[in-house]
């Protein structure tokens, strides 16, 4: 079963539309709000329940991709809207996870730390997105997160604890953790390949040399 690209139909060109209100999107803005519901059930120490719940927003991760691509319904919003709902959402699910006590520190800061030198890099550069593609490896860190995520969390619920769950769990957030500093690297340098690109394109006297 193809995972990455999954939905892709060879007999149909994919095309990119304006729309905002498209299947996709919908799915991907209910996945976001799933995120308070989250914090809400582990503020009430209602594991089970938000292990529940941090398990139909990963899942949706995948669906909305498959559903742009099977329907035919990619949009240019639905390409910015994705991944930003993404990263606030790990953001503050790590957040969560570390003020809780369920996972260290460090869960956090490799995932908010090099998210902050992206975010500085596009400013200085682009003055907003670079506009890249996702990596394969970003995917790949995105599943791996939002594996060991759930996986940590069920040791938490009453009847899952143990210390092999609670072990696979880090092992799969380490990995995740390192895929996504490793990710971070990636479009970090094909960020200043694309800025060194357009630099090259400008005019000479034509201005400042900066990216309008």
């Amino acid at each position: 079963m193809k995972l990455i690209g999954a939905g892709t139909r060879p007999d149909m060109e994919l095309t990119v539309s304006e729309r905002f209100w498209t299947i996709p999107n919908l799915v991907t803005v209910l996945r976001f709000l799933g995120i308070p519901l989250f914090v809400f059930f582990i503020a009430q120490d209602r594991y089970g329940s938000a292990f529940l719940t941090l398990v139909i927003v990963g899942s949706t991760d995948w669906i909305d991709g498959y559903l742009a691509r099977r329907l035919n319904q990619v949009s240019t919003t639905g390409q910015w809207l994705d991944p930003v709902a993404d990263r606030l959402a790990l953001i503050i699910v790590s957040a969560t996870f570390v003020l809780d006590g369920i996972a260290p520190a460090w869960l956090i800061l490799s995932i908010a730390v090099p998210d902050a030198v992206l975010i500085l890099n596009a400013l200085v550069l682009f003055r907003g997105s670079p506009d890249l593609p996702v990596s394969t490896i970003g995917k790949v860190r995105t599943a791996l997160l939002l594996v060991g995520a759930p996986l940590l969390l069920l040791n938490r619920v009453p009847g899952f604890d143990s210390p092999g769950l609670a072990a696979a769990g880090t092992i799969v957030l380490v990995l995740g953790c390192l895929g996504h500093i490793a990710a971070a690297g990636g479009y970090l340098a094909a960020a200043w390949r694309k800025y060194q690109h357009l630099q090259e394109q400008v005019p000479a006297g034509t201005g400042t040399g900066h990216v309008p």
